[in-house]
């Protein structure tokens, strides 16, 4: 079975990749029936002659390849039919500007696998970049800080190599004595706590966090039922929680008087309670002054969100009272950083840990006769059709919806 590493196509360009030299070369000394063969690249994190030095073919010969594996969508006159592919599609909500994507995959009769859909049995994510999305995050929500109030300047995380790089300059500045809020206890909120620790901020516990002052800056990870609680007063069930939402309200404004620095790191589903609205944001004792949101999710959950941001345009200006942008040094702002791709300001990471996952979950199931079904529930069409797990899209792909 050929593999094929394609070319990233869409603009904005993507460094990314989901196969590193080394991790080509593991497939192909793993599985002696697979071959990996790279599509070349001129704007890929790694350069066509690492791959060549750890003896993986690059050739433009894709259509030759069984199954091509990407990470960004494939513009509609890349896609080569009656191929396997692998990428991000964002069309499992949806999204109507990729409506004529999908319907072209179904029309060139392609067998399509997104990634965002690669789960366990328990439907939690198997391959995602959202350690690294929280890694960034947290690394521009202090960049903002910095620019909002002119006390350091750090530059851009796309200028530094990896993590590492990241925390060494994260140690160079001199914090005044700020709380920190993080939300969130899985990938991308983990990957966030990764950046404070690294940088040797002092954690605290919830309680001390809303009562007590500190002449340390110092920072608290809360998790979904820290900030919501049940209407009628009753015990919080975390299941039931994620379950149903409507039963929940959210008590985040008592972090709210009491931060400086809000990094949003948390799973926001449908139906579930905005951590903080509009009018929250208005009250004289809403402290917070910068937001780094991770999550991203626009006119949303957080509300000084009201749009994404851009790497190349990072931070903007929230006027609480007039619900527009403003310029995130004015005073009464909250600086904004809100980047909705951020893994790709740091590619050579962020593809070693996704190539990681994926060669431990989607690669065998090739193998093995797919015996944990990971192909099957990722698997979004086949014959020209929808799955049936995925048929909830055929009137998004008719254009009825």
């Amino acid at each position: 079975m050929k593999f094929g590493i394609i070319k990233e196509r869409k603009n904005p360009p993507d460094r990314r990749v989901v196969l590193s030299p080394q991790a080509c070369k593991k497939v192909n000394t793993t599985y002696p029936q697979a071959q990996v063969l790279v599509e070349p690249s001129d704007i890929r994190v790694y350069k066509d002659s690492e791959y060549t030095d750890n003896n993986v073919t690059v050739t433009q010969e894709m259509q030759n390849c069984d199954v091509l594996i990407g990470v960004k969508e494939v513009p509609i006159d890349a896609l080569i039919p009656n191929k396997k592919y692998f990428f991000f599609s964002h069309t499992i909500k949806k999204q109507p500007y990729n409506r004529n994507l999908l319907k072209a995959i179904l029309d060139k009769n392609i067998e399509f696998y997104d990634h965002e859909v690669i789960v366990s049995t328990k439907k939690t994510r198997l391959v995602a970049f959202g350690r690294y999305a929280g890694i960034v995050g947290a690394y521009n929500g202090f960049r903002a800080y910095g620019l909002k109030y002119g006390t350091f300047a750090l530059p851009k995380a796309e200028t530094l190599k990896d993590q590492a790089a990241l925390i060494s300059e994260l140690k160079k500045i001199k914090l005044p004595n700020i709380k920190i809020l993080l939300t969130g206890k899985g990938r991308v909120g983990n990957g966030a706590k990764e950046m404070l620790d690294g940088m040797g901020l002092e954690q605290v516990s919830l309680k001390e966090y809303l009562k007590n002052d500190f002449n340390i800056p110092v920072y608290c990870q809360i998790d979904v039922l820290d900030y919501n609680t049940r209407k009628d007063g009753e015990r919080s069930n975390k299941q039931e929680f994620f379950t149903d939402p409507s039963e929940y309200k959210s008590n985040f404004f008592r972090f709210a008087k009491v931060t400086d620095f809000y990094i949003a790191g948390h799973f926001y589903g449908d139906g579930a309670p905005y951590l903080f609205t509009r009018e929250d944001a208005k009250q004289p004792d809403f402290k917070i002054k910068v937001v780094a949101d991770v999550s991203c999710d626009i006119n949303g959950p957080v509300a000084s969100t009201i749009k994404a941001s851009t790497i190349a345009d990072p931070v903007y200006g929230y006027n609480p009272n007039t619900e527009q942008e403003t310029d995130y040094k004015d005073p009464n702002a909250i600086a904004v950083m809100a980047v909705d791709n951020l893994p790709c300001e740091l590619p050579r990471d962020a593809s070693v840990g996704f190539g990681e996952s994926f060669i431990k979950h989607v690669i065998p199931a090739f193998f093995n006769n797919d015996k944990d079904g990971v192909l099957e529930r990722a698997r979004m069409t086949k014959d020209g059709k929808l799955t049936d797990r995925f048929s909830y899209l055929q009137d998004y792909v008719d254009g009825t919806d």
